[in-house]
């Protein structure tokens, strides 16, 4: 059975995640899609061209998607097409494509509704102290992952992982976004990827790490000038794995356009952290 880096410390098996693939490659692992799913012709164009790239590659890849976006800086901001209808798009690209999904949920009801739909359960950092919340996820038995609070350590993200265990959950990962810089801005403090790695897995967020948030037109900005110098710094100290949001038209995406990566520019990108895994490796 192939375990991630930190095998010593009995960490969650990629393989517990249904359908995921090329385990075996020493590869980091990808959870990579759009923000958030806006319709099934294009949560269906974007994983098959992450699918691909991803299985030419051999990148254990899981689709990701947010069936709804609860935390918006406006109210007139897309919060989604729906649950129902954005979750069953999200089983469609599984059983299209088999690849595992992991969607992020809000609310108690969200991860029992959401557990019927995907593979893997995700807390958005906002939320990740809410013990009802972190509960609620792992007594469904799905893969967890918590998002680090842009206000947390990484030495804090401890106790969210004990959380899950506690609930004879040991399918938990934590996952780096950034920590606020001023009001306006997000640093990756690199120290802290070794540092979670004690408690669990841990995956860089690439993208959210370089938004720009609180903007006067309360329409989060980013820097996606900046994803191929965090992804390549975080593959370098030797995260698990990458979190990256992507879409064909980021200009016009209803949700984070301004801090995705452009679809077309994925391929090369997954290419250069593949070469730099493998360099890591051989130390």
């Amino acid at each position: 059975m192939t375990t991630f880096a930190l095998q010593k410390n009995n960490f969650m098996n990629l393989q517990h995640i249904p359908q995921i693939k090329h385990t075996e490659s020493g590869n980091f692992f990808l959870l990579a899609g759009p923000c958030a799913i806006e319709g099934e012709e294009m949560a269906l164009r974007i994983a098959e061209k992450l699918v691909g790239i991803t299985d030419n590659l051999q990148i254990p890849y899981v689709f990701k998607g947010s069936f709804k976006k609860a935390n918006r800086s406006r109210i007139d901001s897309f919060s989604g097409i729906g649950d129902e209808k954005a979750l069953k798009i999200l089983r469609k690209v599984s059983e299209t494509f088999h690849v595992p999904t992991v969607t992020d949920i809000h609310t108690n009801e969200d991860a029992d509704m959401a557990a019927q739909y995907v593979d893997v359960l995700q807390i958005p950092a906002f939320l990740v102290r809410q013990t009802d919340l972190v509960v609620a996820a792992a007594n469904t038995g799905k893969t967890v992952n918590l998002k680090k609070g842009q206000f947390m350590s990484p030495e804090s993200m401890k106790h969210a992982v004990q959380k899950v265990l506690d609930c004879n959950n040991e399918n938990v990962m934590v996952t780096d976004r950034g920590t606020m810089f001023g009001y306006q801005d997000m640093i990756v403090d690199f120290r802290g990827i070794p540092t979670m790695q004690q408690y669990a897995s841990t995956v860089l967020d690439v993208t959210h790490s370089l938004q720009q948030p609180n903007q006067t037109a309360g329409v989060t900005g980013g820097r996606p000038d900046m994803i191929e110098t965090v992804a390549k710094a975080g593959i370098a100290v030797g995260v698990d794995g990458i979190f990256i949001e992507t879409h064909f038209d980021p200009a016009n995406a209803k949700s984070d356009g301004a801090n995705m990566l452009h679809l077309d520019y994925f391929e090369g990108l997954m290419n250069k952290l593949v070469a730099i895994r493998k360099t890591v490796n051989a130390f």
